[in-house]
């Protein structure tokens, strides 16, 4: 069994024509939600023979998917993909996805509709095949993944569930079995408001913000010097991405905020990490009696971090079956970003074609030669994780 690469590609093409962009805290509509996608997924499942079924994890935004039914005897396998993407904001021809040189180029191509075209791809070759699984195959379609992952949340709660999961996002077919997780927390500082022409009646909150960036200024350099360390994963990351504060210049502004992005490792404690920003900040108010300082108490953002152990069976059938379809031994590493692994409440693994270095830039793309590859991973994984390895072996596709 081999992937149709014109098919394939083709199946690329139409699904980047369909804008998903999330759309983040602004109202859905047309080109700025999943729905249109979700449907044209739906109609490919049911092309495919597959039982569907969607489920909304917000209004006119669902998660969708497909089951080939198995026999029953064997582990279900979930192949799962997000069918949003970020924004096109300076990207000409973003939704005009082109064919050359290998590639096919346009917004969502390796993050991550290059996946779901792959997906597509190995439930065709299985039927065409004649291969009926012991267990059932589950594709995917999840909502808000880009945003705050509503839609794995959702599935996570309510299914549907499987043994296994592989998250098709762009590895550069590395095999990813965990990931740091990302705490967003706002820090806020409050002050005292007046006219700008007498500052000392007034507390100014910005200023003192400035303090507070100070003071956290060398935690990420400490992180990596001194902080907790992972096999794969590294240490933890800290940085300060985004800052308000003030309303008119004319005016001390009375309030400034920060959101701040800690990125930690498998087995740290979230508390503690907020813990760890409240005792840092009750130093500095020791140093300034009138700093008015103060954490969240939720957080803004919380992707949990993923931990599979690499010597589970899903790593095993992936490294077998990358070295049979690529005649190279699969590489097991940490994947760089969040995603929605970890939500899904079974054992998932980061895999898939393109460069995480591509997903939301203005230049957007995938190879052809890794679709091709992704796609007989996915496949001689499932014959592998279903006692079937070595049966429909298909030649090497070695890079070029």
């Amino acid at each position: 069994m081999m992937p149709n690469t014109e098919r394939l590609v083709q199946s690329l093409v139409e699904l980047i024509r369909i804008p998903s962009v999330n759309p983040f805290n602004t109202p859905a509509g047309p080109g700025q939600r999943e729905q249109e996608l979700a449907e044209h997924l739906l109609a490919r499942f049911e092309g495919l023979g597959l039982e569907t079924g969607r489920r909304e994890g917000t209004a006119g935004r669902p998660n969708v998917w497909g089951r080939l039914k198995g026999r029953g005897d064997g582990p279900s396998v979930m192949l799962a993909a997000h069918l949003d993407t970020v924004g096109t904001e300076g990207y000409a021809g973003a939704f005009e996805p082109q064919v050359r040189d290998g590639r096919v180029t346009g917004r969502g191509a390796c993050d991550m509709k290059g996946a779901l075209a792959c997906y597509l791809e190995v439930i065709r070759m299985l039927s065409e095949g004649g291969v009926r699984l012991p267990g059932d195959v589950i594709v995917a379609g999840l909502v808000d993944e880009e945003h705050v992952q509503i839609g794995s949340l959702d599935m996570g709660r309510h299914g549907p569930h499987a043994d296994y999961g592989i998250i098709g996002e762009p590895t550069g077919l590395r095999i990813c079995p965990v990931h740091k997780g990302q705490l967003g927390v706002f820090i806020r500082t409050r002050g005292r408001g007046a006219h700008s022409s007498g500052p000392e009646n007034g507390v100014n909150a910005v200023e003192h913000m400035g303090a507070v960036l100070q003071h956290l200024a060398g935690l990420n350099a400490e992180l990596r010097e001194r902080g907790p360390r992972h096999p794969l994963c590294g240490t933890g990351r800290f940085s300060v991405n985004v800052i308000r504060g003030g309303t008119v210049v004319s005016s001390i502004p009375d309030w400034c905020e920060i959101e701040a992005d800690r990125r930690f490792l498998p087995g740290e404690d979230v508390q503690a990490i907020l813990g760890d920003y409240r005792a840092r900040l009750a130093e500095l108010s020791a140093q300034l009696p009138d700093l008015r300082v103060e954490v969240s108490a939720e957080p803004s953002l919380l992707v949990p971090a993923l931990d599979v152990p690499v010597d589970s069976p899903l790593v095993r059938a992936l490294q077998t079956a990358t070295a049979q379809v690529t005649g190279a031994a699969g590489e097991v590493a940490a994947f760089a970003g969040g995603t929605d692994a970890p939500n899904l409440g079974f054992p998932c693994v980061i895999f898939g074609p393109g460069a995480l270095e591509q997903a939301h830039s203005s230049d957007e793309f995938v190879e052809v030669r890794q679709m091709e590859q992704a796609s007989l991973v996915y496949l001689q994984t499932l014959l592998e994780l279903n006692g079937l390895q070595g049966r429909h072996a298909p030649e090497p596709v070695p890079d070029d």
